[in-house]
């Protein structure tokens, strides 16, 4: 039987997808990048869900996210970011294993930005309304 991790993408990611790496985590470009840029911070541990790493494990994913802030500043000069993760099925999150979307953000990108990350349920986002 196969396991888990053998079926896991980011498990069986291959060096030359990595554009950072740490001895926890690393980085790759998104597959299906919604901007320019769009870089998934991925621990190298195989968990589903961010609180089953532990502490030091969740604090080094997110110096890893800086430094892909960083880069990405230097190489796309975006006009802001978008960064989060998707954390459980209802959330949307289709693979399960953990990992932080760092999406540079562009003005003019889209029509009205307001809202960002509210517009995961679209009746709520406009709140300005």
């Amino acid at each position: 039987m196969e396991s888990q991790t053998n079926k896991c993408p980011f498990c069986t990611i291959e060096d030359g997808f990595v554009v950072l790496m740490t001895e926890t985590a690393f980085a790759i470009k998104d597959g299906y990048p919604v901007s320019k840029g769009h870089t998934l911070v991925v621990p190298r541990k195989h968990v589903a869900n961010l609180f089953e790493l532990a502490r030091h494990e969740q604090l080094a994913l997110w110096d890893l996210v800086e430094r892909v802030r960083e880069r990405l500043v230097e190489e796309h000069q975006p006009d802001g970011f978008n960064i989060g993760l998707n954390d459980g099925l209802a959330a949307g999150q289709t693979v399960p294993h953990v990992h932080v979307h760092v999406i540079p953000r562009y003005n003019g990108d889209v029509p009205d930005p307001r809202g960002g990350i509210r517009w995961v349920v679209p009746a709520k986002a406009p709140y300005w309304e």
